[in-house]
This record gives structure tokens, C-alpha cells and sequence, in this order.
């Protein structure tokens, strides 16, 4: 398949272009001198954030007040509290104690903000990644970039010392296939019996329900609105083994959509649209 005919231009615009949960515009002031390459970007926001998950193994302690800033959802607002913590260039790293507690969700939104900011096509992608635990698929986050006719898939959480816990042998900004799976693969796999939906998950939230909310995830992040991965919405209110058959063969349909080009972009939207899959817009702050 010809990337460059099928990757048209309006279509690389439309994720080079900030949405809702990447506006950046309210903070352009503050936010320039930014590296212009990928390996630059990822390198200063490992410098601006900290996992809240691997926290302690840094040796910081966080508090309640710490924690809660995982629920900011759109990157300006995260921005805006990481200038609360620390006024300095974002070029400048900061001490850990006044780093911005993120998830992997929010690594990648930032990158992404940060890649649009520029004027370059970028998209968060959520699914599960299989370099966590031998066996497992751990919900994860992840950001595409586009880059000579390909999407390149990049976790931007992964650094130094992350990469040497979980012993990482390929390249964090250039993923291998297999690594990463988006939430409509691994509905897929678990489909057709290629694996166990129960090894899907986090902590002991797991199985089929889970898959098909980062599948949504992953939907409404293709057509740019990134949100949180504890959200929950009429969508997901539904269990699916309550559930006719009919449900279960929608969702297959859904799990097969691939923004590929213009015309499954379109497909995408009036397929939320239709199934009232869309969450509140004013998550968007």
C-alpha cells in the first residue's frame, strides 16, 4: 500500500492541527524555544514529569494534593499546573519534587500537544502494552508520530531507569510491531482465540469490558479527544455479558476501523456519533 496516497495531506493536517484536549494556544507565551526533534521533546518532558506509578522508585513520596493532578485532562491545564510547580523554561528539568505527577496517558497527550504545537501530525494511541509483565497486557498509552510515510509509534515514559527495571531492548521512540497493541487488536485477538481476554488489564481490573473501554479510548483518540483512563460514561455503562450478540458484533465492527485515510476518518465519527459514544464535551475543560 502507497502511505503517500493513502496518507493524504488534509488528513496529516487534521492531526497536525491541536483539538480540544491539545489546544495550547492560551499558553503560547511560555511555551517556546522547544526542542524541534522527537528525541529532544521526549528527552524534556522526562525532565518535566514523573510517573505516578513509579513514584517511590525514585524515591518520592506523594501526598493526596500530588496525586490528584492525574486528573487534569486537557495539556493545557496540565502545563499550567507544571508552571504552578515550577515557573522555569521548559527546557529546564525539574527537580523531582516539582515534576508534574502524570500517567502514561499523559505522557502521551503532552507529546502530542507538543508535536501539534509544532505544526506536526501526531496522535495518542491506548491499548495495552506487552513489555510490563511476562504474559500480561498492561493498559497503556502510547503517541504516534508521523514520519517518512509511516506512523511511528513512541512511549514517551519510558526513560533511563524504567527502561533498565523492565530490562527494554528495542528503541522507546521507535516501538516494534507486537509491543504495543491498540484496544481494537486486542479486542481482535481475543476474538479469535489468539488470547485470553482475563490478561488484559491493570491491577485487578481485567476481561472483556475493560478491552472494549480502551478500545473507545483509542476510537475517541483517533478522532482527537484524548481523555482520561478512569472515565466512564453512558457508553461504557452496559456490561457486556449482558449483552446480545448483536452488541458484541458491533463492537467487532468498531475494533476493524482503521484511520488509514480521509474516508475512515468520516467512517469513525458517525460510527460514535450513531452508537452515542462520545463522552461530555466539556471534559475538554
Amino acid at each position: 500500500m502507497d502511505a503517500q496516497t493513502v496518507y493524504k495531506p488534509s488528513l496529516l493536517e487534521s492531526y497536525a492541527t491541536p483539538a480540544p484536549m491539545t489546544d495550547l494556544s492560551r499558553l503560547a507565551d511560555r511555551l517556546g524555544d522547544l526542542p524541534d526533534d522527537l528525541t529532544g521533546l521526549v528527552e524534556m518532558l522526562q525532565g518535566l514529569l514523573v510517573h505516578i506509578f513509579w513514584a517511590e522508585r525514585y524515591g518520592l513520596k506523594l501526598d493526596e494534593a500530588r496525586q490528584a493532578e492525574v486528573q487534569l485532562r486537557p495539556a493545557w491545564q496540565r502545563f499550567s499546573r507544571l508552571f504552578e510547580l515550577d515557573a522555569s523554561p521548559l527546557r529546564v528539568p525539574r527537580p523531582l519534587q516539582r515534576r508534574l505527577v502524570s500517567n502514561c496517558r499523559d505522557f502521551s497527550l503532552m507529546l502530542v500537544a507538543l508535536l501539534r504545537l509544532q505544526g506536526k501530525p501526531a496522535r495518542a494511541r491506548c491499548g495495552f502494552g506487552t513489555y510490563f509483565r511476562p504474559g500480561h497486557y498492561e493498559d497503556h498509552w502510547v503517541g504516534e508520530v508521523w514520519d517518512a510515510g509511516r506512523w511511528r509509534m513512541v512511549d514517551a515514559q519510558l526513560d533511563a531507569l524504567q527502561r533498565q527495571v523492565l530490562q527494554i531492548q528495542f528503541d522507546p521512540l521507535d516501538l516494534p510491531p507486537g509491543a504495543f497493541l491498540t484496544g481494537g487488536q486486542a479486542w481482535q485477538l481475543c476474538r479469535t482465540g489468539r488470547a485470553n481476554p482475563r490478561h488484559f488489564g491493570i491491577f485487578r481490573w481485567h476481561g472483556w469490558n475493560f478491552i472494549r473501554g480502551d478500545l473507545w479510548r483509542d476510537l475517541l483518540a483517533l478522532d482527537r479527544f484524548e481523555i482520561l483512563p478512569w472515565d466512564f460514561w453512558v457508553a461504557l455503562e452496559k456490561p457486556l455479558s449482558r449483552s446480545p450478540k448483536s452488541t458484541w458484533e458491533a463492537v467487532d465492527r468498531l475494533a476493524s476501523i482503521k484511520v488509514d485515510n480521509e474516508a475512515d476518518l468520516a467512517s469513525l465519527r458517525t460510527a460514535l456519533a450513531e452508537g452515542n459514544f462520545y463522552p461530555p464535551e466539556e471534559w475538554a475543560g
